[in-house]
């Protein structure tokens, strides 16, 4: 697979809730720690301004724009952003799955959208590598969503049969459209390996290492894919994606021996070997530096967090209006 389903593979999205609001006349709304949850939503009619914390300028969003928050931080909507919000929860109680809650009067803004949550023990190393916020407002890419979003809209104001696992599909069509659009046309100041990925010369070395994890890739070789010399290669990575290129091989090959360890009953040495490491002590060796703990030590902690019984979440009610 190529890098961006990769990384939206390992962090297993899945809709919660797909559903929307309808807001008019003056208000704000604050959202808190979304708790590993990845927010996607479009603008149906109207606008709003999005703020999202350690984000500096809040955003305008328009009819047709589309957001998405992978990184799960605190936000808030609003007509206006300088007066005081009112909790999500307070407006967005416990309630059936998908639908439409207004907001005052409404007729101010018409937003639908899905939250996504996310599963694995790296989900926040994965998180990490999208940006905190991702705003389409070109007509063109936002084209490319229209048609997901008048599926959606349709799906939830009429609840035909087959309706929950349709509006499933159609969010996370919705979600990969939406990391996908911007990647299109990346301004080269844009640091950070989600927009990497966008460059062909890094981009070609990336979709390399996860082509095949368990090479023992140099430099040289990953510099010779991208079309630069070892040393240029070296630096314009480090310069991109904020660590040197062999760190992130080491990384990668973590994640991917992470999700072995819980999602298989394979032995240590099996994964070892799988990750192209020599021998069961130098990969247990590299796994411990990375992770802080031996393969192991992992393996057992989760699966003992799997078979244990889901406590029940006062964040995540069974049938709650998407917040």
């Amino acid at each position: 697979m190529d890098p961006l389903s990769d990384v939206l593979s390992l962090l297993k999205p899945r809709a919660h809730v797909s559903s929307g609001f309808d807001a008019g006349g003056d208000w704000a709304v604050q959202f808190g720690d979304q708790h590993k949850m990845i927010k996607c939503y479009a603008v149906v009619s109207g606008g709003c301004w999005l703020s999202v914390e350690g984000v500096d300028d809040p955003v305008w969003l328009g009819t047709g724009d589309c957001f998405v928050l992978p990184s799960g931080r605190p936000f808030r909507l609003g007509s206006d952003l300088d007066g005081s919000a009112v909790p999500a929860i307070e407006i967005f109680p416990p309630a059936r799955r998908g639908g439409v809650v207004t907001i005052g009067d409404g007729g101010g803004l018409s937003l639908v959208g899905s939250r996504f949550g996310v599963s694995g023990s790296h989900v926040d190393m994965l998180l990490r590598l999208l940006p905190p916020i991702i705003h389409i407002c070109e007509r063109p890419a936002q084209e490319a969503l229209r048609w997901c979003v008048e599926q959606m809209m349709h799906e939830l104001r009429h609840g035909q049969p087959g309706n929950a696992l349709a509006v499933g599909h159609l969010a996370h069509l919705m979600l990969v459209q939406a990391l996908r659009v911007p990647l299109l046309d990346v301004d080269a100041d844009r640091r950070g390996w989600f927009f990497a990925l966008a460059d062909r010369q890094l981009g070609a070395a990336l979709i390399a290492i996860h082509d095949d994890p368990a090479r023992s890739w140099t430099l040289q070789e990953l510099g010779a894919i991208a079309g630069m010399s070892r040393s240029t290669f070296a630096l314009r990575f480090k310069e991109q994606l904020g660590e040197p290129a062999m760190q992130y091989v080491s990384k990668w090959r973590m994640i991917l021996a992470c999700e072995k360890l819980e999602q298989s009953d394979d032995p240590v040495s099996a994964v070892a070997t799988s990750l192209g490491y020599e021998s069961e002590s130098a990969f247990s060796t590299a796994f411990k530096r990375l992770m802080g703990c031996s393969p192991r030590q992992h393996g057992r902690s989760s699966k003992n967090e799997q078979s244990a019984p889901a406590p029940r979440s006062p964040f995540f009610p069974p049938t709650p209006i998407p917040q």
